[in-house]
């Protein structure tokens, strides 16, 4: 779904108090409580939201959004972010790219770049090149996860350890206001993570959906990443993480 403004307001005042009642929602934005009803009711159902006793929260940081779900949600704000990606590669440069549906929108953007070398984890990414003529392909061995097509295992990441790329494209499900970077699953944080170890530079791309969101698993710190290609300005404490780890972010127009 693409939430308006009012839905906008009603998913930050969940990240900011955690647990709220549908009565105060509905003094916060002004509305009645059968607005916001509706609006949760929308909200649940793309996971963005969960409701408890008494009121609504953030859905379980142990399991992730499933896949067509992630493809459809923000998905005008993932093809910005693609853009402003692909204006900044450069041709005849060597990329490692790892699993994610923002990351897939990057590929699509760069179809039409020359002499690129692109490692892949993401049988989506790899399919979505191979339609360049003007790119080497290189997929990574491991076990492929059906849900999503992404590839993972110790096998994945002894591969990936025997490049060294120029730059290095990963997605991620949460980034939180301290800096840090979190996904759901382990096996998949330890393949981006050693995507970042063989990266000369790192670039982030995220909506603004993953500021504050919870996922289980801590991926890395913004310090280890140079630039964050995203569809909107991070809010005040994550901007001054940003800042302070010297992080270039870039905000799709």
């Amino acid at each position: 779904m693409t939430l308006n403004p009012r839905q906008r307001k009603l998913l930050d005042v969940v990240r900011h108090q955690r647990t709220v009642s549908v009565e105060e929602l509905a003094q916060q934005l002004d509305v009645t409580p059968q607005t916001v009803r509706r609006d949760i009711k929308l909200m649940e159902d793309a996971q963005l939201l969960a409701r408890y006793h008494g009121g609504v929260g953030l859905p379980s940081s142990v399991r992730n959004i499933d896949y067509n779900q992630r493809q459809a949600l923000n998905s005008d704000a993932k093809r910005r972010i693609a853009a402003a990606v692909a204006g900044q590669v450069p041709n005849g440069c060597s990329l490692l790219v790892n699993i994610g549906t923002t990351t897939e929108e990057v590929a699509r953007a760069l179809v039409h770049h020359q002499d690129l070398h692109v490692v892949t984890n993401n049988l989506n990414v790899a399919a979505i090149l191979a339609d360049n003529p003007g790119c080497e392909v290189i997929i990574a061995g491991g076990v492929v996860r059906a849900r999503d097509r992404g590839i993972v295992g110790e096998a994945t990441i002894d591969f990936i350890r025997q490049f060294k790329v120029d730059i290095g494209i990963i997605g991620i499900s949460g980034l939180e206001e301290d800096g840090t970077l979190r996904d759901f699953d382990p096996r998949e944080v330890k393949v981006a993570q050693a995507i970042i170890e063989q990266s000369r530079e790192v670039w982030l791309v995220a909506d603004h959906d993953k500021f504050g969101r919870q996922a289980l698993v801590r991926l890395a710190h913004a310090s280890q990443i140079d630039r964050l290609f995203t569809d909107a300005k991070p809010p005040e404490g994550l901007a001054k993480a940003l800042k302070d780890a010297k992080v270039q972010v870039v905000v799709a127009a």
